[in-house]
């Protein structure tokens, strides 16, 4: 949807206030998170007049006034006026001012004279960059996802399934000529393929306006404006009632954590750091090479939160991914000694940090019950996905980056070698339940000369495929939510690149394709068995056959739905090696399905299995009361499914 951009030349009237006495107390509080509904520019009426009101936090600004196609860009024409309330707030309303138009606030400084011009921090659309300008912006959509969002706590809910596809929105597919598809052009094209695939949930990298395409979104000037990269707000919106319309649940990923020092961003903002911390041991992050925010300013805290809520109000967003918790958390993040400035009580906890994320998640999901608030947290915090009041942070989830780090690790290991790193596997079931995991195998895992996921399995061609099918099979029968990045489904070789398309021509070569086919009924079997997914933060949903075969590298395990119903038996096989007649106990009789099997010709596998069934003999083994014996293919998982109880006599 095209807005109007208009230009106005003169000294319009400024008028009027724009917040009310309880929005600046709340604001001072730390405790407003409609701040999107007051600050910035606001279309409205004065005095019987259309235009729109002005709104910024500038406590130590000496002037501000706006700049823009209205005025020229002159300075020191259009001011604002500061309340007299002490909120550092300063306001005004420009008549006749229509959507569409550019400004940004002039602020001179009372510290040495200076002056900056900055981008609006509440402004709803930006500029494409490298310009950076505010627009002036209607929100206004019709949305047709009443259905969904009826509906949404059926699909969000911890005991839902949640095979989550990661795409970043400029990379996924390109058109002719590398250009990026717009929101609108990525909605029908990307929904239809996750309707294909099968997964429940898209998470899409930061799509908040960034000036430094390279960063992949992370590094964010504007947290209330969706990238002009693709298109307008409404654009955006579409994209997300469209993914609705066809029952796929939008994430979004979002970055509290810093943001860049460019000049017309949030950095210094005022003449001062606002935004930030002035001591760099606690405001500067050396990693990234930018700036880390006061959580222990009330203003901040109700600037971010705000933020949170925005997205999910505005545009409808069914969960929010917090990017890079554990920087939060800890003040000797990537520091070294010295390097760092420790809390009131001497210790390296973050303790404005976990106060604000605490109150954060309490105000969304008051507000907002049927999302969920994802930690991307890489430490081991405790209860980082369990509520405030069992002493929790309060997230819905949080990304098993210990799952991820040792099962790569371990697959990149030669099968030869795998018996010595069989604790990689069965390690994480001991804290499997400790937090509600995603298991993740994201963007950051083939970037910066990591490579693809299939260039780190060892082999030849055929293993190379063989284990990657294996590695997939192994996640979606293992506890915990799904999350994959994008290309990795059907076996991308290249590495992932932000400046071009995936490589979808690698598709017509059958072993490619096998992948992709094999992730697709992964899908649908994760999706049509509760087994796999209702219990994935219990125990009661889990219980080992048979983890201790480390010398031929198998594990084997059985996945439980709530209450009776089909049972599903995982059986992997981590050597290329065939395992003919193998035993396993089961703890039912009668026939046991083979309902997926990885090493089917169909996948790209040689094409070994048992027929489609089993059947179980009242023979004890590994503890249960039954067993079955199978043919294992190399480098292969197995799916088994068995239904409500027969007659075992």
């Amino acid at each position: 949807m095209k807005q109007k951009k208009t230009a106005r030349k003169g000294k319009p009237k400024v008028t009027g206030d724009v917040l009310t006495d309880l929005d600046i107390h709340l604001f001072r509080e730390g405790n407003h998170s409609r701040l999107y509904d007051k600050m910035g520019s606001q279309l409205t009426e004065r005095d019987g007049k259309a235009g729109v009101s002005f709104a910024v936090w500038a406590p130590e600004a000496k002037s501000v006034s706006l700049i823009g196609d209205f005025n020229e860009w002159k300075p020191d024409v259009t001011r604002l006026e500061g309340r007299r309330d002490g909120s550092g707030v300063w306001e005004g309303f420009v008549a006749g001012l229509e959507a569409g138009s550019r400004y940004k606030y002039h602020i001179a400084s009372r510290y040495r004279g200076f002056k900056v011009d900055k981008a609006d921090p509440f402004s709803f659309s930006r500029e494409l960059p490298p310009d950076t300008a505010s627009h002036v912006w209607d929100l206004s959509y019709k949305w047709g996802d009443a259905s969904w969002m009826s509906k949404r706590r059926s699909r969000t809910g911890l005991d839902a399934p949640y095979s989550i596809y990661e795409v970043h929105p400029g990379s996924w597919r390109r058109k002719t000529g590398n250009a990026h598809l717009t929101y609108t052009e990525l909605a029908h094209e990307l929904s239809a393929y996750v309707l294909e695939m099968g997964y429940t949930h898209v998470e899409v990298m930061p799509v908040m306006e960034h000036p430094y395409y390279g960063s992949w979104g992370y590094q964010v000037t504007g947290f209330f404006a969706p990238t002009a990269r693709y298109g307008t707000p409404q654009d955006f919106m579409y994209f997300v009632d469209h993914l609705h319309a066809n029952g796929i649940g939008v994430i979004l990923d979002w970055v509290p954590s810093h943001f860049p020092g460019d000049e017309h961003g949030l950095v210094y903002f005022d003449g001062t750091h606002l935004y930030e911390h002035s001591n760099p041991q606690e405001g500067y992050h050396p990693d990234w090479k930018s700036y880390i925010f006061n959580y222990g300013r009330p203003e901040v805290q109700s600037f971010l939160i705000s933020s949170a809520m925005f997205w999910l109000d505005r545009y409808h967003a069914d969960g929010i991914r917090v990017d890079a918790v554990a920087s939060m958390l800890y003040r000797d993040y990537s520091r070294k000694d010295g390097e760092w400035i420790p809390n009131k009580f001497g210790g390296r906890e973050n303790l404005e940090a976990i106060a604000f994320l605490k109150r954060l998640n309490e105000i969304v999901y008051a507000d907002f019950p049927d999302v969920q608030m994802i930690a991307e947290e890489s430490t081991a915090w405790p209860m980082v996905s369990r509520p405030l009041y069992l002493g929790g942070l309060g997230f819905g989830m949080k990304w098993n980056m210990g799952w991820m780090n040792d099962t790569l690790k371990f697959f990149s290991t030669d099968p030869l070698f795998r018996k010595y790193q069989h604790d990689k596997l069965t390690f994480s079931i001991w804290y499997a339940f400790s937090e509600n995991f995603v298991l993740s195998i994201s963007h950051d895992e083939v970037v910066h000369g990591k490579g693809s996921l299939l260039s780190k399995m060892p082999g030849d061609e055929w293993q190379h495929f063989a284990n990657l099918r294996l590695l997939f099979g192994y996640m979606f029968g293992h506890p915990g939510k799904k999350l994959q990045f994008m290309g990795s489904e059907f076996g991308s070789w290249r590495e992932w690149n932000h400046e071009a398309q995936l490589e979808w021509d690698v598709l017509k070569y059958p072993l490619h394709a096998g992948v992709q086919r094999w992730m697709k009924d992964l899908n649908a079997l994760y999706r049509n068995e509760r087994a796999l997914y209702e219990q994935d933060f219990t125990n009661e949903g889990f219980e080992w056959i048979d983890c201790h075969d480390w010398e031929g590298s198998t594990l084997s395990f059985i996945r439980k739905p709530k209450g009776n119903g089909t049972m599903i038996v995982v059986v992997c096989n981590f050597t290329p090696v065939l395992r003919e007649n193998y035993r396993i106990g089961v703890p039912r009789g009668g026939s046991w399905k083979e309902i997926l099997n990885s090493d089917a010709v169909a996948y790209g596998g040689g094409g070994q299995g048992n027929m489609g069934e089993v059947k179980s003999v009242a023979s004890p083994s590994h503890g249960m009361p039954f067993s079955v014996t199978i043919t294992l293919p190399p480098l292969t998982t197995l799916f088994l499914s068995s239904e409500l109880p027969q007659n075992n006599s």
